[in-house]
């Protein structure tokens, strides 16, 4: 099968038939069009995002990730309005679409790697801690599952075992609700709002500081509040452990790919491997 890249055709049947089930007309001049999502305003004043998986990345991991945010208490997300879901199985595809509240505010980095200061205010921050830890207290039975793959611990030992040569212990010891995507990306200013909500379910305590701090690593100064902000959660030995499973896809992927991140990420590594090793 071919990889999945919505960012190419036309898709017109599929989001006729979004238009159909949930009773109101897309904007497709305003479509963003990710690898395996589209997102469009609608004549509602709303967002609709919609989104495709291969049926093998389906099973096994929750598909309804948006939807079931909806009960999520404390966190700036935007309200779910419906959602539908279908399969093709000729494509080998299920398909969904989720409606929500369209969010004004722009992404902080709508793509590539963040290299400038967004110089957020205090409150942003606060938005940004409390839904956090709100989040972290919510109770869920859903893994959550960066890049679409379950989250675990055999995962987290597995990127690490096979980035480093120092044998280091790798045993997770605080689990918690986790956004599981948190990037710039999904994260929007002046008001602080967190979007795509797919991924989210139970993680490692730290990972989505964690992730936003190894996404700010090209900004030192944003990269140190974050570290600050979340210095409960990224001073434990579970969050430097997943601080260095992150690491470890950067410092292990081409400089070209990583960029900016590469080298305060194999700097931050020799710090990590010597705190976890002591």
């Amino acid at each position: 099968m071919p990889r999945l890249d919505l960012r190419s055709g036309s898709h017109d049947e599929v989001l006729g038939r979004v238009e159909r089930s949930l009773g109101t007309r897309l904007d497709r001049a305003g479509a963003v069009r990710k690898r395996r999502s589209i997102g469009l305003p609608s004549e509602a004043g709303t967002w609709v995002r919609v989104e495709a998986r291969p049926v093998a990345k389906v099973m096994g991991q929750g598909w309804n990730g948006t939807e079931s945010a909806a009960v999520l208490r404390g966190v700036a997300l935007p309200r779910w309005h419906q959602g539908i879901s279908w399969a093709d199985p000729e494509a080998g595809l299920m398909w969904r679409a989720d409606e929500t509240d369209y969010v004004a505010a722009r992404p902080v980095q709508s793509g590539g790697i963040l290299t400038e200061d967004p110089g957020l205010d205090d409150a942003w921050w606060s938005t940004l801690t409390g839904s956090l830890a709100a989040l972290a207290g919510a109770v869920t039975t859903r893994v959550a599952t960066p890049h679409t793959e379950p989250i675990s611990q055999a995962r987290v030992s597995a990127t690490i075992g096979r980035a480093f040569a120092e044998r280091i212990e790798t045993t997770l010891e605080r689990w918690a609700p986790a956004h599981a995507d948190l990037n710039w990306a999904n994260l929007t200013a002046p008001e602080c709002v967190l979007l795509d909500w797919e991924d989210w379910g139970q993680a490692p305590l730290g990972l989505d500081a964690a992730n936003l701090w190894v996404n700010s690593l090209a900004v030192p100064a944003l990269a140190d509040r974050v570290r600050d902000e979340f210095a409960a959660e990224l001073g434990t030995r579970t969050g430097k452990i997943v601080m260095l499973f992150l690491c470890a896809d950067i410092v292990t992927a081409p400089p070209d790919y990583a960029g900016a991140l590469f080298d305060p990420a194999r700097v931050a590594v020799e710090i990590l491997l010597k705190d976890l090793q002591a």
